[in-house]
């Protein structure tokens, strides 16, 4: 499945369990209720990866997890938060980079409308 497609299927699940649930909740509510429509749409979901770090030859276990990886393709992370800043551009990015994947979603619970809370992250390798 090609990225904008996967990303339009992410997007609209996530505005169906905002507009269920509203903003205001811990992140994983909105973390477990995505990754269950995601797989009712039958994509493969990985919900709270291991993400390994790797410093020259050492690899290192140092607790990254990545939210959700949907088809091995793309990155979302998901915030509850005033509003989102660069530091979770660059978390995002950072798990892009880590990943070798180049798409990722940054969602913003907290917000009346989930579409002010998306952010489409691009990574360029």
């Amino acid at each position: 499945m090609e990225d904008n497609e996967l990303t339009s299927i992410i997007i609209e699940c996530a505005i169906k369990v905002h507009k269920t649930l509203g903003p205001g909740l811990l992140e994983s509510a909105y973390k477990n209720c995505l990754h269950y429509e995601l797989v009712k749409n039958e994509l493969f979901v990985e919900k709270e990866k291991a993400l390994p770090l790797i410093y020259e030859d050492v690899k290192l276990d140092c607790g990254y997890r990545i939210d959700l990886l949907v088809e091995n393709q793309i990155v979302v992370e998901i915030k509850c938060v005033d509003a989102l800043n660069d530091i979770h551009l660059a978390q995002i990015l950072t798990y892009l980079r880590l990943t070798n994947n180049r798409i990722g979603l940054l969602l913003n619970f907290n917000v009346l409308k989930l579409r002010n809370g998306i952010k489409r992250v691009a990574n360029g390798y």
